[in-house]
């Protein structure tokens, strides 16, 4: 046993000393435990091989991709870049672009089948299906607002509108509307038109780029009358998907393996590209979405040999 002299003395050298030591250690090891250690997410998200995917999107921490031939949808934490396929749909669909509303639904543009889907985000569920449009159509993209869901049309000159209520009802198939688009938009047949959508929070103004001419124009979606962004003498031949966040707007350039920065004016009648972006993992990147600091794109590869059984990629790079 310890005898009273020792703990005195104990208590006069050696426990103030522990102390000490314990007020240098704990800071520390709340520093490791405060997160600055937690690895940041991959660069490089794969998914399934022959996957042939083309748009992309971000919800609670998760991508969502859409392959093309088949409709399907992959699922992918982002934190660890692993996932799985959550829409397994029928025969026939294909998937564009797509976003997430936060009512965990996403919205899909259908292609070359001129329809519309919407599956249930947290379980894949079929919820809603819509024919936009018959006979010559490719429906490429979809931006959501507080009213509605808008798709375009890259081979007609018209956006579609499928309404969602302030309770986020979504519209019958009787209540769809094809918008003709007229203004400075000049629709050119046999080539890739309206791709890529975006829209102000409110949805009070559209945004779409031309793929063929390299163009951006504003779109009224009460009226369907579109303006020209005026770029000075630069052009985004090639833009797919594009992305407004304030008045930034990031347009991907798919061919060319570049997303282009555009400062956009208040009035969002001019726009500055500001600088072009590559990355060596880009392959035909068609869609961006943002999450957290980081830009997603995915990597279409459009033009490989055998793309049926070709590996493909979804890129993750710092916002600028």
């Amino acid at each position: 046993m310890i005898s009273f002299d020792c703990y005195s003395q104990l208590q006069r050298h050696w426990l103030p000393r522990a102390l000490l030591a314990l007020f240098i250690i704990l800071p520390a090891l709340s520093s490791c435990s405060s997160g600055s250690d937690v690895a940041p997410p991959p660069d490089v998200i794969s998914l399934p091989t022959g996957f042939r995917p083309e748009g992309i999107a971000v919800s609670e921490g998760r991508i969502f991709v859409g392959s093309i031939p088949t409709g399907r949808v992959f699922r992918a934490e982002i934190a660890t870049g692993q996932g799985a396929v959550l829409v397994e749909p029928p025969a026939g669909r294909s998937a564009i672009g797509l976003k997430v509303d936060g009512r965990g639904r996403i919205f899909v543009a259908g292609g070359q089948t001129g329809k519309a889907f919407v599956y249930d985000a947290a379980t894949g569920a079929d919820i809603a299906e819509y024919t936009l449009a018959l006979g010559t159509t490719f429906v490429n993209d979809v931006v959501l607002t507080p009213q509605a869901a808008w798709f375009t049309d890259s081979q007609n000159p018209v956006l579609y509108k499928v309404p969602v209520g302030s309770d986020g009802a979504l519209a019958a198939q009787s209540e769809v509307i094809s918008l003709p688009l007229t203004g400075d938009f000049q629709f050119v047949v046999g080539v890739n038109n309206a791709n890529g959508i975006a829209a102000t929070p409110d949805g009070a103004l559209l945004i779409i780029v031309q793929s063929s001419t390299g163009k951006l124009f504003t779109v009224n979606p009460a009226s369907g009358a579109t303006q020209e962004i005026l770029l000075g003498a630069e052009s985004l031949p090639n833009g797919d998907g594009i992305l407004l966040q304030g008045q930034t707007l990031f347009v991907v350039q798919n061919r060319l393996n570049l997303l282009a920065v555009l400062a956009l004016a208040a009035d969002f009648t001019t726009g500055t590209v500001s600088q072009r972006i590559t990355n060596p993992n880009f392959d035909v990147p068609t869609t961006v979405a943002a999450n957290n600091g980081s830009l997603f794109l995915v990597n279409a590869r459009f033009g490989i040999v055998d793309p049926d059984t070709a590996p493909y990629t979804v890129v993750r790079i710092a916002k600028p």
